[in-house]
């Protein structure tokens, strides 16, 4: 196993720290972007058991700032308002975006400009949720959505369109999901991970023939993948250290296969839901730092 540092992509900038703005959600877009929401701290708890971004709490309706970050540029938009019940980010397509409202259980739909749009209903349980290049939705789910009362949840996974219509679920799964590990996106497919009793498994879906494939893949505790071709990378994180370990496998007979394993030194403490994957690069957040790795 051998260890190496990444350089870094983006951090937020002293003089918006020393303004009082902290970053919190996140995510990378379907044309690989990083959308980054800034609140200031004035607004914010932080919780004493939580470490890492995911330890600030919203405690009031605030401005926020959405930094969007492609080949080295900045967009910045002020998103006015914000009720403290909504959080995190989904990129999607034709610069839109969402973010979640956990009193209302649904997603906001926002312009380009930050405006809100519509609400859209994703199901019960949504553990992750990834746009992709044509205005799809997908999601995955958890076990209180998997054996609820959604019929879209029920299923583990599911796509969308950006009216909130369910258009896809799957037909031929190996097993009943338990619960979701991590997406990704490689052009117009999409990847997903999860886990049932019978070990992880990997689903690939074109969303244009509706076709998917699953297989079997040998490591379970991973909290990020990506995919090219027929390589992929699998991450497992260490919580609160500055270190990550890369499984890179590659599809061998119809079988993925684990060929090496690697472990980065990044420049902070890494957290939860700090990693991320696009078209075969993989983006990794350290504190206020962002990095990242291609296949």
């Amino acid at each position: 196993m051998t260890t190496r540092r990444l350089p870094i992509v983006w951090s937020l900038s002293s003089k918006d720290a020393q303004a009082g703005w902290r970053a919190l959600w996140w995510d990378i877009g379907p044309d690989g972007a990083l959308g980054v929401i800034l609140v200031q701290e004035q607004n914010l708890h932080r919780s004493p058991y939580l470490k890492g971004w995911i330890g600030w709490r919203v405690t009031t309706t605030c401005d926020r700032l959405l930094i969007v970050v492609k080949d080295g540029v900045e967009h910045r938009t002020t998103l006015p308002a914000i009720n403290k019940s909504t959080g995190g980010l989904v990129l999607l397509s034709w610069s839109r975006f969402l973010l979640s409202d956990s009193r209302e259980h649904d997603f906001v739909m926002y312009s380009p400009g930050g405006y809100p749009m519509n609400h859209i209903s994703l199901g019960e349980c949504v553990e992750y949720v990834i746009g992709d290049r044509d205005g799809g939705i997908w999601t995955a789910y958890g076990d209180q959505g998997i054996y609820g009362d959604h019929p879209a949840s029920r299923a583990g996974l599911a796509r969308w369109n950006t009216d909130g219509d369910h258009t896809w679920t799957p037909q031929h799964l190996p097993v009943l999901p338990l619960g979701s590990l991590a997406g990704t996106t490689e052009g117009t497919l999409t990847w997903h991970a999860w886990y049932s009793p019978e070990g992880a498994f990997l689903t690939r879906v074109n969303p244009t023939t509706r076709e998917e494939t699953s297989w079997k893949i040998p490591i379970r505790d991973i909290d990020g993948l990506t995919v090219q071709g027929n390589r992929m990378i699998l991450t497992h994180s260490f919580h609160n250290r500055p270190g990550i370990e890369l499984n890179h496998a590659e599809l061998i007979d119809n079988t993925w296969v684990i060929t090496t394993q690697e472990k980065l030194t990044l420049p902070e403490p890494i957290g939860r839901a700090c990693t991320q994957g696009r078209d075969g690069a993989l983006w990794l957040r350290s504190g206020d730092t962002w990095t990242r790795i291609t296949l």
